[in-house]
């Protein structure tokens, strides 16, 4: 399964939204710098859809705020 992502970094708090059934929103508190932006959507993803984080990758995106992800 493929979905898009809008991240907004440094925001007051994780937050996952679903906006439509392969669109999400997801803020996080940490700076987009090293990757600990994209780190920390795969994690707040995993938890959300109940999947192992491994099972979930960055298909686009993984230097801008909208983002292509796969879960498998």
């Amino acid at each position: 399964m493929i979905i898009n992502v809008k991240v907004t970094p440094r925001a007051s708090k994780n937050e996952v939204v679903k906006v439509s059934d392969n669109i999400y929103r997801i803020k996080v508190t940490v700076p987009p710098e090293k990757g600990m932006a994209n780190e920390m959507v795969i994690q707040l993803l995993a938890k959300e859809l109940k999947v192992p984080r491994s099972n979930i990758s960055i298909k686009a995106g993984a230097g801008v705020r909208e983002k292509l992800i796969e879960i498998k």
